[in-house]
């Protein structure tokens, strides 16, 4: 699933001709296992009360949240092809509303986090046993937005709340120790009061082990740093800060599906 939901990618980011490849490949192991190992969730009731909630705060990583909802059911994989196109239900950053399973409007960088906290709050105020997740951009962890969110998230015990920190060192134009380093990255959320897990964030059994260990423990919200690699999966892509927000042409989806037809 995880190539399949690669190969989505490529071909809608080639054939919109715009789009964010390095971020979205990087996540593809976490998302995919959230949508078909680790989410409570039914693609016949999108606004089942008693669903899961996932929540993509770097929204411009979308393309891999449409592809694992398409291939879990949410909606037509034919209409991936759609992507960033005029009246399409598919737009470039996550919008509330159009597809089903989009649980929030995303992409002002630092704001996820915050609605995952709302809905984790109202979980525990409404008595409900569902659990929140919200993946993090490392680049959007230079917004403070992100810092008052984890002070509140403590302060409040939701232990119903796991983040995970896309932890692939790139950001929009440039390596992230030369822009704002945000090394010790595991101290300053342990200071903040979270249960800190870190994981490769390629490694399917890790990633379902560090979900497992977040739903038990209690008291504190957990977040996982996953150690990634920009643009993973696509040898030209990889741990480069050019692909970050720029398309593939048509010779370099060609090769990009050449290399992912290999691990078929």
């Amino acid at each position: 699933m995880t190539n399949t939901v690669r190969k989505h990618i490529i071909r809608m980011l080639g054939e919109a001709g715009s789009g964010h490849p390095g971020g979205s490949l990087s996540a593809v192991e976490i998302v995919t296992a959230l949508y078909f190992h680790v989410l409570r969730h039914d693609p016949r009731r999108p606004d089942w009360p008693d669903r899961d909630r996932f929540i993509l705060s770097k929204g411009h990583g979308v393309p891999v949240q449409y592809a694992c909802l398409a291939e879990a059911g949410y909606f037509p994989v034919e209409e991936l092809k759609t992507l960033r196109k005029i009246n399409s239900r598919l737009q470039g950053h996550p919008v509330k509303g159009t597809v089903p399973g989009i649980e929030a409007s995303t992409g002002s960088l630092g704001q996820g986090l915050s609605i995952a906290l709302g809905h984790a709050l109202a979980g525990k105020l409404d008595g409900k046993d569902y659990r929140v997740y919200v993946m993090i951009g490392d680049g959007e962890s230079d917004e403070g937005q992100i810092w008052e969110a984890a002070l509140f998230g403590a302060h409040h015990k939701l232990d119903n709340l796991v983040a995970i920190l896309d932890y692939n060192k790139i950001q929009l134009d440039g390596r992230l120790e030369e822009i704002l380093e945000l090394a010790p990255l595991a101290d300053k959320w342990r200071a903040f009061g979270w249960h800190v897990l870190e994981i490769d964030g390629h490694d399917l059994a890790a990633i379902l082990a560090a979900f497992a260990e977040a739903e038990r423990t209690k008291g504190k919200p957990s977040i996982l740093i996953a150690h990634t690699i920009k643009g993973k999966g696509v040898s030209f892509m990889e741990d480069d800060v050019e692909w970050h927000g720029i398309a593939p042409n048509a010779e370099q989806v060609e090769r990009a599906l050449a290399e992912l037809e290999q691990n078929d």
